[in-house]
């Protein structure tokens, strides 16, 4: 034992000596397996700071008169001139309600409901059915926006659309839900819902997973209903989840995406479905006025920003949950 112990310490006193000598050339070497981490690590970060951070140079345009002729430098310094603009115009105006319309409207129907999906595939026992009904709502999400859209304009077309045949055979007009700005709204926020429902699920699923089970036993031992259970030991134990979704999403509300609006909107809906994305778009690429879009995309980003820090501020004031 004594033996042992001697050996110990001289192994203990020969690896110090060694971790001298090398703090003392001043060099470090990277293991094999650290060297791997940093590779990895690496890789992601590159990215992040070559396509999220550089680009972020640009926002000096929403400052400047920009010329292709005279490049970003060379252009005249206008400062916040272009802010003026767009929130004085009656034109912006309309694009900013249109927008905040449409994001409070997607807010309120698809924030919830993945929540009540999530639930009732929880609640299942037959794992056949479960697994049909996770399948047939997961699918739409990875169907290209291109192609939805162009499925939604097949089943909702005033002529040929399955909705206004099946109209026709109960004996009422067929209905342009196209071209009616009375029925894009409703139309986008659904059918997204539709498509995403599902995805957005996912996360609550994963939280319901995680809910203790002893919890419902107990619940069950007391004599508490399926509802009851629900409503006292599932949404309490998700609700740190549904929070942090409900912040983000408060902060996408008025971050509408470009894509889908684009496509589903003509001459007919743009007083309605001209958002700020699209607004951009128009201004920037196809009027090429770059200063005038950059002030409206980084205005954006802006309120996108503030209603996240509020809607943090708020959760974190009445629930003690947030994101910091």
């Amino acid at each position: 034992m004594r033996a042992a112990g001697i050996d110990q310490a001289k192994e203990g006193i020969q690896v110090k000596e060694e971790y001298g000598q090398k703090k003392s050339k001043g060099r470090y070497r990277l293991s094999k397996t650290e060297l791997q981490f940093w590779i990895i690590v690496a890789v992601p970060l590159l990215y992040i700071l070559l396509y999220c951070y550089v680009p972020m140079g640009g926002i000096i345009l929403a400052f400047k008169d920009y010329s292709i002729r005279k490049g970003i430098w060379g252009s005249e310094w206008v400062g916040l001139r272009y802010f003026r603009q767009f929130l004085t115009s009656p034109s912006s105006l309309n694009v900013i309600k249109n927008t905040l319309i449409l994001g409070i409207y997607s807010l309120v129907v698809t924030f919830p409901l993945p929540i009540v999906l999530a639930i009732m595939l929880n609640e299942m026992r037959s794992l056949k059915y479960k697994k049909f009904i996770q399948m047939v709502t997961y699918a739409p999400y990875f169907i290209s926006t291109v192609v939805f859209v162009g499925m939604l304009m097949q089943l909702f077309s005033q002529r040929t659309g399955i909705v206004n045949v099946l109209l026709k055979k109960i004996g009422m007009d067929p209905v342009n839900f196209l071209g009616n700005s009375s029925c894009f709204r409703s139309l986008y926020v659904w059918s997204g819902l539709w498509q995403g429902a599902g995805y957005s699920s996912i996360m609550y699923i994963a939280a319901l997973a995680g809910v203790d089970p002893q919890l419902q036993e107990a619940a069950i031992i007391d004599g508490a209903s399926k509802m009851q259970r629900i409503w006292h030991v599932d949404l309490p134990e998700i609700r740190p989840t549904i929070v942090t979704c409900l912040i983000f999403s408060c902060a996408g509300a008025i971050a509408i995406g470009f894509d889908r609006v684009y496509l589903m909107q003509n001459s007919l809906n743009a007083n309605v479905s001209e958002v700020i994305a699209t607004f951009v778009y128009k201004v920037g690429l196809v009027n090429s006025d770059i200063g005038f879009s950059t002030a409206a995309g980084l205005f954006q980003s802006l309120v996108s920003f503030l209603i996240l820090v509020t809607a943090n501020k708020i959760c974190r004031k009445l629930l003690d949950i947030g994101l910091w």
